[in-house]
């Protein structure tokens, strides 16, 4: 049986993580709004890095000014931010963690207020406000994702991972319910899905052959259909261009919400594919040491811990010294979280959305 504590390699040689253990990609709104890193965000990253995970990624990063998605939102579309995110891999390396960058565009969940102008999408959106891109634009937002990615090269990260869910614009384009373009990019499922592939092309060309690439995806919500996205995550791995896929389930243990799918996990719609040499790792309240090893029982590669994370910087580290180890569990006092590397701001991020994490 595959253990937390192995090794895992991925599919084009790029570097492999010492444990199964990946920081799951968490917004926190606390770096500068120029889209540079914050000392705040440094320490939040670093934390886990030094704390054992296998793999550090970074909270989504956006690859155009108009793709901010909320305050605070770490960018990388900018020269200006190559300094401090070249700092952040390098301490992320000297604890033998990979560093990967997560590439965001929020689309129609930019606020105007945010941004200062409307806000894009695949197709005029009136519930949000968002205009619909030209042609042209679709174009150069492909362009844009694939220069933020050699920029992470350049930077001396170990890859990056594309956001294609949550809503955001690549999961704009993949939804039938937003996505109403009549060109290339929209109606059929290939449609939909054909600036994912073409991402990955341009990734592929434009890197060298070793760049870690992982995919984000969401199988519910958001106008996603599982048949749908079980059907481009085989495509995905039977074409074997990319290393990982993140599947990001809400909890990893939950059925599907789809009536015709129910009965059996909705995780274990995706670890029956046929991989090839993609790895598979997914997210959803996993919060312990039992769940995350129940999670490589039934099929993943890895495991993604995001509230577990937070509670612990050194979630691995106290893992590998104890398998049986209880960990610390909500609610906790402020102080235990700033101690953790989570800022105030990151702390008022959360309370907005899980406020049963404070004990006061």
């Amino acid at each position: 049986m595959t253990s937390l504590t192995d090794p895992l390699k991925f599919g084009h040689n790029g570097p492999s993580m010492k444990n199964r253990f990946m920081l799951a990609p968490l917004t926190n709104q606390q770096s500068h709004e120029d889209g540079r890193i914050s000392d705040e965000e440094f320490r939040w990253l670093t934390m886990r890095a030094e704390g054992g995970f296998g793999l550090t990624m970074t909270c989504a990063s956006h690859v155009q000014a108009i793709g901010k998605g909320f305050p605070g939102q770490l960018g990388i579309w900018s020269d200006e931010h190559i300094p401090g995110l070249t700092r952040l891999v390098n301490t992320i390396h000297s604890h033998e963690s990979i560093a990967i960058s997560q590439l965001h565009h929020a689309g129609m969940r930019s606020p105007k207020e945010v941004i200062g102008e409307a806000p894009v999408c695949p197709s005029d959106n009136e519930k949000t406000g968002a205009r619909g891109l030209t042609h042209p634009e679709v174009k150069q937002l492909i362009e844009d994702f694939i220069a933020a990615a050699v920029r992470a090269e350049k930077i001396g990260f170990d890859g990056v991972e594309l956001h294609g869910a949550h809503s955001y614009i690549l999961c704009q384009f993949f939804s039938a319910d937003v996505n109403h373009r009549d060109d290339e990019y929209g109606g059929s499922l290939e449609n939909r899905y054909r600036i994912l592939f073409e991402l990955i092309d341009g990734v592929r060309a434009s890197c060298r052959k070793d760049f870690i690439l992982g995919v984000r995806l969401s199988p519910e919500r958001f106008g996603m259909k599982l048949g749908e996205v079980t059907q481009m995550a085989q495509r995905l791995m039977s074409e074997d261009k990319i290393d990982f896929l993140d599947m990001s389930l809400w909890d990893v243990f939950k059925e599907p919400e789809e009536e015709q799918y129910q009965g059996r996990t909705l995780m274990s719609y995706f670890t029956e594919l046929d991989r090839h040499n993609v790895r598979l790792g997914v997210a959803g309240k996993i919060r312990t040491p039992q769940e995350a090893e129940s999670t490589l029982a039934n099929g993943a590669d890895f495991v993604m811990l995001g509230r577990a994370a937070m509670l612990q910087h050194d979630f691995p580290n106290r893992y590998i010294a104890d398998p049986s180890f209880t960990p610390v569990d909500m609610p906790v006092t402020r102080q235990y979280l700033r101690d953790e590397g989570v800022s105030n701001k990151f702390q008022a991020y959360i309370e907005g959305r899980w406020p049963e994490f404070f004990a006061d």
